[in-house]
């Protein structure tokens, strides 16, 4: 069976433009890899940063949506200097 997850990936041609070009046709070059081009700006012939499309939005988290879902002990926010005193060496300083 053929691993097909990177798809997407295997078509593609990198193009490589260098910092002066890349000023001068930014408009063109977004809109490219928006489409799905790969965009590499170079520096001195040296790849320096790749021109990525941001990924579509998923649906906006509701506030309150995982209401009745979670649940906490009655004696979530109770004092806790018991647990802290266990804690603490007789011979040493506080480690907390």
């Amino acid at each position: 069976m053929t691993n097909l997850t990177n798809w997407r990936n295997i078509a593609t041609v990198t193009t490589q433009v260098n910092v002066a070009e890349a000023k001068a046709k930014l408009s063109d070059l977004v809109e490219r890899a928006a489409n799905g081009e790969d965009i590499v700006i170079a520096r001195a012939g040296k790849p320096r940063v790749r021109l990525v499309p941001v990924p579509a939005q998923t649906e906006r988290r509701r506030f309150g949506q995982l209401k009745g879902q979670i649940w906490y002990g009655p004696d979530f926010d109770d004092d806790l200097t018991d647990m802290f005193e266990c804690l603490q060496d007789d011979d040493g300083p506080d480690r907390l």
